[in-house]
């Protein structure tokens, strides 16, 4: 496919309001956002973007909503989901009639696939409603339960969907990344899933990368895109670090659920994640600040 997405992929958050309700208003600001920090693209409804915890009419006003962002430097993936076949299929032909870019999908995740083959047959049935629209998997084991090889899944896959574009591969198997990225001379673009490794994708062969932290430190993973390009690891590792100390925090304060915390401490207001998911109170809010501020966050975040 002729799509290439390489640099940082943010996965926008599902903006709400107070009321839990879309706040669709709030995609243009992170439009914004991406544009003003150097984001070159967004996977629109993933884990990040709560597509789950979406109605299917929420993920049809989500997708129209961002297809209404004119801006063609600015890549748009639409995660369709990954349990209803026919549901990703409709969403899959209106990602395509409202412009965007490519597709992902997921594997099911509540009646699994129990061999590698009928998981690629799914990905088929979804990808050829949609034949010239580029077509990414979303392999994220520790959530869908889907341990497949990726290197096995592409020899399956090569040839049989024309429209495969390639992976997004949020673990921590580089072995099985790097065998990926080399597959055929490097035919599928493998885009990393791992914010705090990045430096370990990079240097597995990574061009580009799909994250949620890419939302509010944009500018930290470039300064770690930039040291690597240039051949200086000691700076590389240098940033890598701070990313590391910034997920960590992430993690202290609820990981998923504290992502629209940093948002709110940018600038921008994307409500709260939905249940199960907990808001943080007042008092954890003001304490993460604090924490955010010993370690240089404000020094590196993206700026509104």
């Amino acid at each position: 496919m002729k799509l290439k997405l390489e640099g940082l992929i943010a996965a926008p958050f599902t903006p709400f309001n107070d009321s839990g309700e879309l706040a669709l208003g709030q995609i243009e600001k992170l439009a914004n956002l991406y544009n003003k920090n150097g984001v070159k693209g967004v996977f629109i409804c993933g884990s990040t973007g709560e597509g789950v915890a979406l109605t299917f009419d929420e993920k049809i006003q989500v997708l129209k909503a961002w297809g209404g962002i004119d801006d063609p430097s600015l890549k748009k993936v639409f995660m369709v989901g990954g349990t209803s076949l026919k549901e990703m299929q409709s969403l899959a032909k209106l990602a395509q009639e409202n412009q965007l870019d490519a597709i992902s999908m997921m594997s099911p995740y509540y009646f699994k696939p129990t061999k590698l083959e009928h998981l690629v047959d799914f990905c088929y049935q979804l990808a050829a409603v949609t034949p010239e629209l580029p077509f990414y998997y979303y392999h994220i084991p520790v959530l869908t339960g889907a341990y497949f090889s990726m290197h096995k899944f592409l020899k399956l896959v090569d040839g049989r969907i024309p429209n495969f574009a390639g992976i997004k591969f949020s673990a921590i198997d580089l072995f099985d990344y790097q065998k990926c990225s080399i597959y055929i001379n490097q035919k599928y673009q493998l885009l990393w899933g791992v914010d705090e490794a990045l430096l370990a994708g990079l240097a597995a062969g990574a061009r580009g990368a799909v994250g949620s932290t890419y939302n509010y430190a944009a500018p930290l993973y470039h300064r770690i895109f930039n040291a690597f390009q240039q051949g200086n690891m000691e700076e590389a590792r240098h940033y890598q670090e701070k990313a590391v100390r910034m997920v960590d925090l992430l993690v202290k304060y609820g990981g998923n659920e504290a992502g629209k915390a940093f948002m709110k401490l940018i600038g921008i207001d994307c409500g709260w994640f939905r249940p199960p998911l907990q808001p943080l109170s007042n008092e954890q809010l003001s304490q993460l600040e604090k924490e955010l501020t010993k370690i240089g966050f404000f020094e590196f975040c993206s700026k509104v």
